[in-house]
């Protein structure tokens, strides 16, 4: 992957030209982006670019490397938008999405968006929905708009906001969040590829729970009745969640599994008179 990128050939180039020396110039290169990966810089940040639900998105310093295990907050959430809309789920993106439907239904929060990973797949998933992205970082929302531009999500909205501060009035069916949530002295922080990613989407207060927090005593102010509350946490805080979530309100609490069978979503559902 390296070398392609030294190179600016695709992969099939370099199987088929395995014979052929490199000039001293393509040497250099090389030389200089596998330095920045032996310093631990993430090949992410180096390529400027990475996967997420079957997508390529630009990532930079500036968010966080979207991951797999956040995938299943995508499908979570797509799952629900299912049951809400009593629509079936298209398994890829729908192909009218150059062409918005006249009126669209359920809304969607993405809170904390980032490269816009979360909220895009959602949209390109299901065009008939509208779907908002907040993020309190305008280098963040540079790169979702760039990712929004390039993938074609037309029925997303960005929107500079830190967490619900500028969404005054505003309901939604679903929120989702990747918020942070590690804890601030986690050892972790200072290891891998968490050392190069933005500190503050990352670490959330002593126990990492400050975020997840906020977002659950304010989400039922910005929920419709029956809407749901999605949250990706760590490997060890789902009963946490779960508990802050009860404690506000909320009904039919449950949990989804990530790849490696640990519970990284809980979700809830607002009852009326939630507020």
């Amino acid at each position: 992957m390296l070398l392609r990128e030294a190179l600016g050939v695709d992969r099939a180039w370099l199987i088929a030209h395995g014979d052929q020396a490199l000039t001293d110039r393509q040497q250099d290169d090389f030389k200089k982006i596998l330095q920045r990966r032996l310093r631990g810089e993430p090949v992410a940040y180096i390529l400027g670019c990475r996967e997420f639900y079957g997508l390529e998105f630009a990532v930079t310093p500036a968010v966080l490397i979207p991951r797999p295990d956040t995938e299943t907050l995508v499908e979570t959430a797509l799952g629900r938008l299912a049951l809400l809309s009593m629509l079936p789920l298209s398994p890829t993106p729908a192909p009218s999405l150059r062409s918005p439907p006249k009126e669209r239904g359920l809304r969607i929060l993405d809170l904390g968006t980032g490269s816009g990973a979360i909220a895009i797949s959602i949209a390109l998933h299901r065009p008939d929905t509208n779907v908002t992205a907040v993020d309190r970082s305008e280098a963040a929302l540079a790169i979702a708009r760039r990712n929004t531009e390039k993938l074609g999500a037309i029925n997303l909205t960005l929107l500079q906001s830190d967490w619900f501060s500028a969404l005054s009035g505003e309901m939604y069916d679903i929120i989702v969040s990747n918020p942070p949530y590690i804890a601030k002295g986690d050892p972790h922080l200072s290891q891998g590829d968490l050392r190069f990613e933005p500190p503050s989407a990352l670490a959330s207060g002593a126990d990492g729970l400050d975020a997840i927090r906020h977002i659950i005593k304010h989400a039922p102010h910005h929920l419709n009745t029956d809407g749901w509350l999605l949250l990706e946490h760590g490997y060890d805080q789902a009963e946490k969640v779960a508990q802050l979530m009860q404690t506000s309100g909320f009904a039919e609490i449950g949990h989804t599994t990530d790849l490696a069978g640990i519970q990284r979503v809980t979700f809830g559902k607002k009852l009326p008179g939630n507020r």
